[in-house]
């Protein structure tokens, strides 16, 4: 069922893409429940809407490896990182992001080294898609952080004119 002229590199991109991809639908979904537990249903929607959109993405990594006559398979998911509050679930997702990012930027060079424009502007795709994420991210680490910092001062004035 192999493509005639599919690059083993490139296949094991698909490969090791496809575990990634549903490590991080399983990491997602894991915080959801999570975050949820904590009663932060707002975040919770977040991390749900995260799982969909990994999802998404292995499903297209799927239709990609069967139009180029491969059957996939993942190698093995990845252990789910958690933590006890919140900004530790967002750091661990942005190191999982940055693994991606760093997986389909090496992906798109080795395409574009070896002249398969298809696949490296499907890696591009992906590519565009995971650094938005990781964006989005460090906004959020950021926001995170500076309401924490907020609340610390708040709390301190309180106890000042106690």
């Amino acid at each position: 069922m192999l493509y005639a002229n599919a690059d083993q590199r490139v296949l094991g991109y698909f490969g090791r893409a496809l575990s990634l991809e549903f490590s991080a639908v399983q990491l997602y979904s894991t915080q959801a429940r999570l975050v949820a537990s904590w009663g932060l249903n707002d975040v919770a929607g977040k991390f749900e809407a995260e799982a969909k959109e990994e999802l998404g993405h292995a499903d297209r990594i799927i239709g990609r490896m069967l139009a180029l006559g491969v059957a996939p398979g993942l190698s093995q998911l990845r252990p789910v990182k958690l933590g006890q509050q919140l900004l530790d679930l967002l750091e661990h997702d942005l190191a999982f992001e940055n693994e991606l990012v760093s997986l389909y930027g090496d992906a798109v060079h080795y395409c574009s080294r070896l002249g398969d424009n298809d696949n490296r502007l499907f890696f591009e795709a992906l590519l565009g898609e995971e650094q938005e994420h990781a964006r989005h991210l460090r906004e959020w680490i950021t926001e995170v952080k500076q309401s924490s910092a907020d609340s610390a001062q708040a709390s301190s004035l309180q106890r000042g004119r106690s």
